[in-house]
């Protein structure tokens, strides 16, 4: 079971994006961003303040590649 300790936002490119951050019951704590129901960036973490900068230094980077992705696909 995760229980809901936190939520922010992270801005990228002008984009904000929202991050859940969860306790789970054995302590550790997990971040969450939703982009869709089936695409979901999640990082692990001890405490809540290491899983965020994970998930802020992370995230930047999901989202770059979703771009990229998108573009690919576009232009074939």
């Amino acid at each position: 079971m995760e229980t809901l300790v936190h939520t922010s936002h992270c801005n990228i490119a002008g984009e904000e994006y929202e991050v859940f951050i969860f306790r789970r019951a054995d302590g550790s704590h997990v971040a969450k961003t939703i982009f869709t129901p089936s695409d979901v960036i999640i990082n692990d973490g001890a405490s809540l303040e290491e899983v965020l900068a994970r998930h802020q230094r992370l995230l930047p980077l999901a989202v770059n590649s979703r771009e990229l992705l998108h573009a690919a696909r576009r232009s074939s």
